[in-house]
């Protein structure tokens, strides 16, 4: 009976907590447009060398690190239907979800998987995608990287403040041979330490991820022995068509001093931010970087970089750069014999010239000055920019410097300038295809037979080998008649 007469008020107790559970308002969302997602990895790498036909799993964590939920409009796999991978958001697989919301400090998983077939030698030796995400119209991704045919993986394993992620793949005292058997991939940098060597085969492929690149470290070495038919290859690491043009993939090939001289032969280094930096840190120890033969192409910054540094550069092809095709700061010493330096960057404003020398550095407001001594001699500078030369140089220091039998796009009048010999100013060199990299003479250039025989010894071949006889032709290459 008591039971009974107290129903009531159970009831209205049960009503009332309805009532208030279905008032409760849900939890708000973080809506400002700075909404950045935090992820356990910034790359997904599935890092086995697949022998049988398999499917890999990893996992990925989202973090939501605001106080509100976070509402995610759109994950998706950038290479949608056609990509080799899969995803699973939260139980539910697919390759675009929409409207997945994070609770406040609260994350989800995403499992993904790639499907390859090892055994297709056609596979690329990297599959790549990414993992899109969109929050409150942030755009954030996450690289994903598998490994679909055998290759020596460089993965960075220390890191020390003020210095990017590094690996040594050549220690103190130690000779490493990097051959042509498969490619090699760096992820971080690659570093030769002091009294080490690292000598690069013929024919060899170096892909190298984003912010990734070589370092030669004081007193290291390296030989980059490529060859006409065999080159050796520097490059990003995406396959896709699209990044074979795309600049700035990778950042640099970074050369310190050392007892011995670095030599780059035959090499093709494409879309680094800076292609190769040679620098003296502390004191030179008598070493140089001798350049040959070889192609720096389409550097978002700085094809060449030196800072105090002594090379001696034959027959090469320094072009389409965000910057400077080179750029020789602070002094140094600098043979250039036989060049074709070309700038006609196509994917911005450039304000900076396709060659540029100074003798100096500002640090801290004081002005240091180095000696300078360079020789530029049968070689091209042209480009798309109406003053493409530049020097900038003090009298702090000794300098001397020769352009002789040149081409020269410059607004400068060196007309009283004894340092300058037999130059053609602003004369188009008439190259076959600039837009395709071509940059061999066309048969009415004003190049042929415009060089000085004086400097035939010093590169006796033009860069596809061809003999130089007679009165050679500006540039890295001979007229073929």
């Amino acid at each position: 009976m008591k039971i009974l007469k107290s129903a009531p008020w159970v009831l209205g107790l049960i009503l009332i907590t309805v009532l208030f559970s279905n008032c409760r308002k849900e939890e708000q969302l973080y809506d400002k447009s700075d909404a950045v997602l935090q992820f356990s990895e910034e790359i997904v790498t599935f890092d086995t060398v697949f022998s049988t036909i398999t499917t890999a799993t990893r996992q990925l964590k989202v973090y939501n690190p605001y106080s509100k939920a976070v509402n995610i409009s759109s994950i998706s796999l950038a290479g949608g239907s056609q990509s080799a991978y899969s995803i699973n958001v939260d139980g539910q697989a697919g390759i675009q979800f929409s409207d997945v919301k994070i609770k406040s400090k609260d994350s989800l998983f995403i499992f993904i998987q790639v499907n390859i077939n090892p055994s297709n030698q056609n596979n690329p030796f990297l599959i790549t995608d990414s993992i899109v995400f969109s929050t409150n119209g942030n755009i954030q991704d996450i690289d994903l990287v598998a490994f679909g045919q055998d290759a020596n993986f460089i993965v960075a394993d220390t890191y020390r403040d003020g210095l990017p992620p590094y690996k040594i793949v050549s220690n103190v005292g130690e000779s490493v041979v990097w051959d042509n058997s498969k490619p090699y991939v760096i992820y971080g940098y690659a570093v030769i330490d002091s009294a080490a060597s690292l000598q690069i085969q013929a024919g060899a492929k170096i892909y190298l991820h984003k912010n990734s690149g070589i370092w030669v470290y004081q007193g290291g070495n390296i030989q980059v022995n490529g060859t006409k038919d065999q080159t050796v290859l520097f490059r990003g690491d995406r396959p896709e068509e699209w990044y074979n043009d795309a600049s700035g993939q990778w950042d640099r090939i970074w050369i310190n001093e050392g007892s011995q001289d670095n030599v780059i032969q035959h090499a093709v280094i494409r879309n680094a931010f800076i292609g190769i930096q040679a620098e003296t840190l502390e004191n030179s120890m008598g070493n140089k970087l001798i350049l040959e033969n070889t192609e720096i192409i389409n550097a978002s910054g700085i094809g060449l970089f030196s800072r105090n540094y002594s090379i001696d550069a034959t027959n090469n092809v320094i072009a389409n750069c965000g910057q400077y095709c080179v750029a020789l700061t602070y002094g140094g010493t600098y043979n250039f014999i036989h060049n074709t330096i070309a700038n006609y960057w196509s994917e911005g404003v450039r304000q900076t010239p396709a060659f540029y020398f100074n003798n100096y550095i500002v640090s801290n407001n004081t002005t240091v000055a180095n000696n300078l001594n360079l020789t530029f001699a049968n070689s091209i500078v042209f480009g798309n920019n109406i003053n493409e030369f530049e020097m900038d140089t003090i009298p702090q220091s000794n300098v001397q410097y020769l352009f002789d039998h040149s081409i020269l796009k410059t607004d400068y009048n060196y007309s009283n300038n004894g340092a300058f010999v037999n130059c053609k100013k602003n004369s188009n060199p008439l190259f076959k295809d600039y837009v395709n990299y071509d940059f061999e003479l066309s048969p009415n250039s004003p190049a042929i037979d415009a060089g000085n025989e004086l400097y035939i010894p010093f590169a006796p071949n033009d860069k596809n080998e061809v003999p130089r006889i007679g009165v050679p032709d500006m540039g890295a290459f001979e007229f073929s008649r």
